[in-house]
């Protein structure tokens, strides 16, 4: 918690008695939460909490999209330690915020999503915008609720970030009838609920201690998003100091650094070969934060025999999402395991150190940069990469949506810390854009760089101008290939030859960034990369705006 939020606790936790409405009323509980931004669109179903937000604490961003707004607030989610908080209005608000909501569930990120609903006493008789909001989100959300008395208006509050946060985290949606709203309750605050961490038993601790001590090729793979980042950076002093391998999940790359000699790579799609047979060759699996799921094996397919040992660290004790043999289950959170784990003594083993070295060898062969030098044909994503890695700072930050284009970006960014990767892990589109903005918001003066496809940046791309209106700066690279890409491979490999259905025409994408207020460049000549690349940063670094790079590329272009 950073010390504004500290102190905004404080304040909020010494407030005085008194009576205040219950819209006013979650504002000072969320405040008490240590809630720093909320990502609106606004309605006039919830204008009473827009009215106490007016004079808090907290920063409220107003978003041209509701689906924009949902991904910023998971985005800010998968940052701390705490849920993002988005809010829209009812109706088509809230249905144009499901998509953030489906990306929270199956990434396992903590978020609130505050609907307006309309008055209580119209309810069940179709008024305007009117739905069942527990009908719409029950199948996606860990919990539902409708605030129908002002009096619960503290105590909903804390439910819900306690509901967001418990177990595996993820998203809670809070209905707020416009009327019930309104009225005045007691202003006293309902206490944070604080949320079980887990950790390890003896018997945990002398199982898992047994299991590496038998192994001669153990591999930790860590992903989700409830870590931080002391849990992280003890986790990899401990990995080295025992010549331990650790891969990373899909799109949570920075858990383990991008150059720690225990890291192996990213375990997801577009894997190269030997990441792919690392799962079948070690003899035990550790899963910290993530369990074994269709993307990690594969479409369930690889590590299925029941005879290997895979050990599952996490806190949800359903397993939800997992396949493949479990030997041992440790119900607990990232860091508290990991805080139990370091004081484990374990013997030095020349089999761990041959094979972690190998492992990294082939890692560092995937990771290793193409050439900066431009070719004299058209532009090419290598030579954009070459030239923008080479000068990133070690805190530089990555946004991604979903496409052909991320794989670059997995290949070749350099991940040193957690959540240094905002991805949307479900695979869901137009989560780039809004994810840069969050990130840029919550660590200004950091260097954030989000790759968008064409098909991808144009499902959120107006939320530029909710980057212009706040001050981020993100460098946005625009690949424009002219297609939905993934789906164009996907269809080369069942209906070769019958393009349909996937190929696009598209606008000057910089005149757009131009038109928002920011810098924009169309690069069509590979020669030119390097000269736009340099353009784009002076203006986020001299003009303190966002820049984005328009790169037309060829088609059927690839990272590996």
């Amino acid at each position: 918690m950073t010390q504004v939020q500290k102190e905004a606790v404080a304040v909020a936790a010494e407030q005085q008695p008194g009576r205040k409405s219950a819209g006013h009323v979650i504002v000072d509980s969320l405040i008490a939460h240590g809630v720093e931004r909320t990502y609106v669109v606004p309605g006039e179903s919830y204008l009473e909490v827009l009215d106490g937000l007016h004079h808090s604490t907290i920063d409220t961003i107003v978003c041209r999209h509701e689906g924009g707004a949902a991904y910023m607030a998971e985005a800010d989610g998968k940052m701390n330690q705490r849920p993002g908080i988005a809010m829209v209005t009812r109706g088509p608000g809230a249905a144009n915020a499901h998509v953030g909501l489906h990306t929270a569930w199956q990434d396992s990120t903590p978020m609130v999503l505050f609907v307006g609903l309309i008055p209580f006493e119209h309810r069940d008789r179709e008024a305007f915008q009117e739905f069942d909001i527990k009908s719409w989100f029950d199948t996606g959300a860990k919990r539902v609720m409708v605030l129908d008395h002002p009096e619960r208006a503290s105590e909903i509050v804390a439910e819900a970030m306690f509901a967001a946060t418990s177990g595996r985290p993820g998203p809670v949606v809070v209905g707020l009838p416009e009327d019930v709203i309104r009225e005045e309750t007691d202003a006293t605050l309902h206490p944070v609920i604080p949320v079980a961490q887990g950790g390890m038993t003896v018997t945990d601790w002398k199982a898992l201690q047994a299991a590496l001590k038998e192994a001669e090729k153990p591999l930790f793979v860590v992903g989700g998003n409830d870590w931080t980042q002391e849990g992280s950076s003890a986790l990899t002093t401990w990995l080295e100091e025992h010549n331990i391998a650790a891969a990373v999940e899909w799109r949570c790359e920075g858990t383990i650094p991008f150059d720690s000699p225990s890291y192996v790579g990213p375990i997801g799609y577009g894997r190269p070969k030997p990441t792919y047979d690392l799962l079948e060759e070690t003899d035990l699996l550790v899963f910290v934060g993530t369990v074994p799921g269709d993307v990690i094996t594969d479409g369930f397919l690889v590590r299925q025999d029941w005879s290997k040992k895979n050990f599952l660290v996490t806190i949800d004790p359903s397993l939800r999402g997992r396949s493949g043999p479990v030997s041992y289950q440790i119900v607990a959170k990232p860091d508290v395991f990991v805080r139990d784990l370091v004081m484990m003594d374990l013997p030095l083993k020349e089999e761990w150190k041959d094979f972690t070295q190998r492992m990294r060898g082939e890692q560092e062969k995937f990771a290793a940069l193409p050439p900066s030098e431009p070719t004299d044909g058209p532009a090419r994503m290598d030579t954009m990469m070459a030239n923008l890695v080479s000068g990133l700072p070690r805190d530089a930050m990555i946004t991604l949506g979903a496409g052909e284009h991320t794989n670059w970006a997995h290949r070749y960014f350099p991940t040193h810390d957690y959540a240094s990767m905002l991805s949307a892990r479900n695979g869901s589109m137009g989560y780039s854009v809004p994810s840069a903005i969050a990130a840029s918001l919550a660590y200004p003066g950091r260097r954030v760089v989000t790759i968008a496809g064409d098909g991808e940046f144009l499902m959120n791309g107006q939320e530029l101008a909710t980057a212009a209106q706040y001050g981020a700066t993100p460098l946005v690279i625009v690949m424009d290939n002219q297609e939905y890409g993934t789906i164009r491979t996907h269809q080369e490999r069942w209906y070769p030859e019958r393009i349909s259905g996937t190929q696009l025409k598209n606008p000057d994408f910089a005149l757009m960034a131009q038109a928002f207020g920011g810098f924009g460049v169309k690069v069509e000549r590979d020669a030119d990369v390097p000269a736009a690349l340099e353009a784009a940063l002076k203006a986020i670094d001299e003009d303190k705006t966002f820049a984005l790079i328009h790169l037309v590329v060829e088609q059927r272009v690839k990272a590996y």
